[in-house]
């Protein structure tokens, strides 16, 4: 049960993939699928654990063969025909700018060496065949000979299903939406550390879902900085590269006091907010202090479903954040952030909210600022519908680990003694290098399913 409730969020990924994990998790998945349940919009109660999450290889890698290839001249397109019936066109000019020999690209770094001012925009070609070991080459007009793979060529298809393919697979951008009754994927943290399977199914989990539990961390400072070398590195930021959480007096973050924290995103007042946050609790407070997380692409959704007008409204203007004090160095931040923003095909791609943070100073014509409070008003009450909101009590060596453009987290008001306080570290990353982390993960996890395979048929 659990192979299929992972599966769930993580089989958009294994399906786009020909490796042998991804077939081993197919597998598991083969019931859901014969019986036509669509994956669902909201996760089912899950503990993502460790190596639990991903199963060795047990069937081999597919491969792609040419039938046939030639050129339309008139078109400038390379046509392939493949072995499954299947067809795909290659303009001219983008195969010269991406041929694969040693003077045109740097394999070592899979870079390209070819100038654009030595390109011929304009290019034809003068021969184009199936080699014997059913790779496709390309003769030019200057006797320059290209050689591409059948494999990689079937990947870098220009159809609108094989492009939105291969953006999966290098992004992951689909996510599985939830409200109140998510129960946060759970890992232990020290198999995350060490154990590449657990971290792949941790790192999986954080972009689909937006939020991972990693419980058994030692209760000690430190933690967040490990656990942040097992991507990469920590982002520094005006609050250093780890930060503790604790009442403090003259705090200069609202953070820093006992007080109820409304839902937020952190650090709008950067023009590039911290993708990832990392929050680690050594010591919790005796009452209170419990802390709520919802789905801001999920609340953003229903927002454009129940008032597209406000949608519009939060996804068009750009408000002024500020955050000013002392703490790493001086800082005084200003920036201007839409509070949703989108992609070019109307896609949620970020939240940016803080309601401390967001500045006295708004940027906008005297007739916008009235809509702006209403739209900004309709999706707060939209977040905080108890229906939404996960609520969840941290305890001394939990971590929790979770995607800060996509979900706004808050925490209730708690009792500080002196005997016993309220202590977490905290620390960011971008998601640049988690997902590199991810796609290196991926890579190296099929791989060694992948030999794992082969010796059993050795």
């Amino acid at each position: 049960m659990w192979m299929s409730t992972f599966a769930r969020f993580a089989l958009p990924v294994l399906q786009r993939s020909t490796s042998p994990i991804a077939c081993k998790a197919l597998r598991a998945c083969r019931r859901i699928e014969k019986a036509g349940v669509p994956p669902p919009c909201f996760l089912t109660p899950v503990g993502v654990r460790g190596h639990h999450t991903l199963g060795s290889a047990s069937l081999p890698v597919a491969h792609h063969s040419v039938r046939h290839v030639r050129a339309l001249d008139e078109e400038r397109l390379l046509e392939v025909e493949w072995e499954d019936g299947g067809q795909s066109l290659f303009p001219f000019t983008w195969l010269r700018d991406n041929c694969q020999c040693p003077l045109c690209t740097l394999q070592s770094a899979q870079a390209r060496l070819l100038l654009l001012t030595d390109l011929d925009v304009h290019t034809g070609v003068n021969v184009v065949e199936v080699t014997n070991d059913n790779k496709v080459s390309v003769v030019w007009p200057d006797h320059h000979n290209s050689v591409f793979d059948a494999d990689w060529l079937r990947k870098r298809c220009f159809s609108t299903t094989a492009r939105q393919a291969m953006q999966e697979e290098l992004f992951l951008n689909e996510r599985y939406y939830w409200d109140a009754k998510l129960r946060i994927p759970t890992a232990d943290y020290q198999e995350v550390l060490h154990d590449d399977k657990a971290a792949l199914a941790w790192l999986l989990a954080l972009r689909r879902v937006g939020i991972v539990y990693l419980k058994g961390a030692p209760a000690e400072q430190g933690q967040v900085a490990r656990l942040a070398e097992r991507i990469g590195y920590l982002r520094l930021t005006f609050y250093g590269h780890t930060w503790q959480v604790q009442d403090k007096p003259m705090a200069n973050n609202v953070a820093y006091t006992s007080g109820k924290l409304s839902l937020h995103t952190d650090y709008p007042a950067l023009n590039f907010p911290p993708g990832v946050q990392f929050l680690h609790c050594i010591s919790q407070a005796m009452e209170g202090g419990e802390s709520e997380v919802v789905d801001g692409f999920h609340m953003a959704e229903q927002l454009r479903r129940e008032d597209p007008e406000a949608f519009r409204t939060l996804t068009s203007l750009h408000v002024d954040f500020i955050d000013t004090g002392t703490d790493y160095c001086d800082f005084m931040l200003q920036s201007k952030n839409r509070i949703i923003d989108v992609d070019a095909q109307g896609r949620v791609t970020r939240i940016n909210y803080n309601n401390a943070t967001r500045d006295s100073v708004l940027d906008l014509p005297l007739h916008h600022v009235q809509p702006f409070y209403r739209a900004l008003k309709a999706y707060v009450d939209i977040m905080n519908r108890r229906d939404n909101v996960v609520t969840y009590r941290m305890e001394p060596g939990d971590i929790v680990t979770f995607d800060n453009w996509r979900l706004l987290h808050g925490r209730r008001n708690f009792i500080s003694r002196s005997d016993r306080l309220r202590l977490l570290e905290g620390a960011y990353l971008d998601w640049d290098e988690v997902m590199s982390r991810l796609r290196i993960l991926r890579r190296t996890v099929q791989e060694e399913a992948s030999c794992g395979h082969e010796a059993t048929f050795n």
